[in-house]
């Protein structure tokens, strides 16, 4: 009767503990297990709940195949939660590049604007004449910007909407001077955009700097994991009996000792390899209390 609960309940032992350690290891690293998405469109949430809902069931997946095949609860746990957390702890190069071309984009829509209002042109009318030409980053945002004016929204409202839908620190510093002048109506907007632009082209200068400095830290963390990973399934695959001691309950406490050490050697490196983003400072009110709630709950 032990001999056939042994299978589910380590599989069950083994989904609790990966939990538990995947919970951990968020909360060690600082990483949030729900985003905030103010001013996000529905359509923007699907896309990484679904991917992320893919990941974790290709996490669970691969620690029951492990579990099965190999019967060692503690690998099981670790690759389970390897695969299911892949993007936590080698991903960050999609969201990187994305930031870069978005401020690609808000330095070269700053500077049309700006030769635009230079023509004796008023916002209303210079926004969407040079939202047509805007790069593909920011070019969603520009519409919904363009399609609130149509309908006499307000501006001050229409860019607030704006900066939340970029969701971006660096267009909340020209969506504050825009938002400023819009109620203002004051003199010297060509001059405020202009540096504005300077200042949008030195950080993209910036960030190309630093993302290309640390693509060679994220490479070397891929291939020493890759070589690791590689080597180990070699070694179980065609020489059981080297490893055959990590079946034993000494060998399982050894390994995940072993892991341990091995998981946050790779969790400094990966620290080193990102770039901790800078915290928006123009949010709306219902903005932060929903995002209160959710910390609350």
């Amino acid at each position: 009767m032990l001999e056939e609960l042994r299978v589910p309940l380590a599989t069950t032992a083994g989904a609790v503990a990966g939990l538990g350690l995947a919970l951990l290891l968020l909360v060690v690293t600082g990483q949030r297990l729900v985003q905030p998405w103010a001013g996000r469109s529905s359509g923007s949430r699907k896309a990484p709940t679904a991917r992320r809902t893919r990941m974790l069931l290709a996490g669970v997946a691969v620690a029951l195949i492990v579990l099965i095949t190999i019967r060692w609860v503690v690998l099981a746990v670790v690759l389970g939660v390897l695969v299911g957390f892949w993007d936590r702890w080698f991903g960050g190069v999609r969201e990187e590049r994305a930031a870069i071309l978005r401020a690609e984009g808000l330095a070269g829509w700053i500077e049309a604007l700006r030769d635009t209002i230079a023509g004796a042109v008023g916002l209303e009318q210079a926004i969407p004449a040079t939202a047509v030409n805007a790069a593909p980053s920011i070019r969603p945002a520009l519409n919904l910007l363009v399609d609130r004016l149509r309908v006499r929204e307000p501006l001050p409202d229409a860019f607030m909407k704006f900066s939340e839908d970029l969701d971006d620190a660096s267009a909340d510093l020209v969506t504050a001077a825009l938002i400023l002048n819009s109620r203002l109506r004051g003199p010297g907007l060509r001059d405020v955009l202009t540096a504005l632009a300077t200042s949008a082209r030195d950080e993209l200068d910036v960030r190309r700097r630093v993302e290309s400095s640390r693509r060679s830290t994220r490479r070397s963390v891929q291939v020493v994991v890759g070589v690791i990973l590689g080597v180990a399934s070699l070694l179980v695959v065609f020489n059981r009996e080297y490893v055959e001691p990590y079946g034993t309950l000494q060998g399982q406490v050894v390994l995940a000792v072993v892991l341990a050490v091995f998981g946050l050697s790779i969790l400094w490196l990966r620290r080193l390899a990102g770039v901790e983003e800078p915290e928006r400072f123009l949010v709306a009110p219902k903005a932060r209390d929903d995002e209160r709630v959710e910390v609350s709950s």
